[in-house]
C-alpha cells in the first residue's frame, strides 16, 4: 500500500496505553496507540473488535476521560484501526430569513 500521509507520525515501539470509547458509552476496549500523528493516529485494539458498530467514537488517552480525542474510523485490518480526529465543529446560529424588499418599504 502507498504512503499517502501528509504529517509525520510519532510511532510508540511497545505502543501507548489508552481506551476507545462508544459516543453514547455503551461500550468501550482497550487498546495501544501504535503511531499518532495531529490528525489521526493507528490503534491496536486489545480483545474483541466486534460490537465495535459505529463510525466515531471517542479515544481516552487518561483515566479520568479528561484527555480525549472524537475519532472517525477510517480503516479496518484485523485488531488494528486507522483513526482520524475530529475536530469539534462551533455552532452557528441559525440565519434569520429577511424580509423581502418590498415588505420593508410598507
Amino acid at each position: 500500500m502507498t504512503e499517502r500521509r501528509n504529517f509525520d507520525r510519532v510511532k510508540f515501539g511497545r505502543g501507548y496505553s489508552a481506551k476507545i470509547m462508544a459516543i453514547d458509552g455503551t461500550w468501550q476496549r482497550e487498546c495501544r496507540i501504535g503511531d499518532i500523528s495531529e490528525i489521526g493516529a493507528k490503534l491496536i485494539i486489545q480483545g474483541s473488535i466486534s460490537g465495535i458498530e459505529t463510525n466515531e467514537f471517542f479515544l481516552v488517552l487518561s483515566s479520568t476521560g479528561n484527555a480525549h480525542r472524537r475519532c472517525e474510523r477510517i480503516w479496518l485490518n484485523g485488531d488494528e484501526i486507522g483513526v482520524r480526529f475530529l475536530r469539534d465543529q462551533p455552532i452557528r446560529a441559525p440565519r434569520r430569513k429577511r424580509a423581502p424588499a418590498d415588505s420593508r418599504l410598507a
